[in-house]
């Protein structure tokens, strides 16, 4: 009985770990609605916004069939998730004359959920 009470604190932190995460990425999900009217609504791209499926580890600005502005292509930014974290809380201070009229996820809590739900587009 003594082992059960010690374990079940450690198992409910890692059914708690899991569920964070689940939820984490449906979080994500939500905040992405905001994108989807640019980026499509599974990241396929748009006319008004580039692909965003397979965005983590590809050249900023070099997304085939969007036409980027010379700003964001000149970038040199490689996407991860710190790169998008920091684009996605103030898209023109860190790729200045970019033409994404957003201005930005303000929220860090929202920002942290919205990448890792970009990390999983496929």
């Amino acid at each position: 009985m003594k082992r059960m009470i010690i374990l079940a604190p450690s198992l409910l932190g890692v059914m708690m770990a899991s569920l964070s995460a689940t939820a984490h990425a449906a979080d994500g999900a939500e905040v992405y609605e905001t994108c989807a009217a640019c980026h499509g609504e599974k990241g396929e791209g748009t006319d008004s916004g580039p692909a965003l499926t397979g965005v983590v580890g590809r050249k900023a600005g070099s997304a085939s069939g969007f036409r980027y502005s010379p700003a964001m292509k000149r970038s040199g930014i490689t996407w991860d998730a710190e790169q998008l974290k920091a684009f996605l809380a103030n898209p023109q201070a860190k790729v200045k004359g970019n033409r994404m009229p957003f201005d930005g996820v303000h929220d860090e809590a929202e920002r942290d959920a919205v990448v890792t739900y970009l990390e999983g587009l496929k």
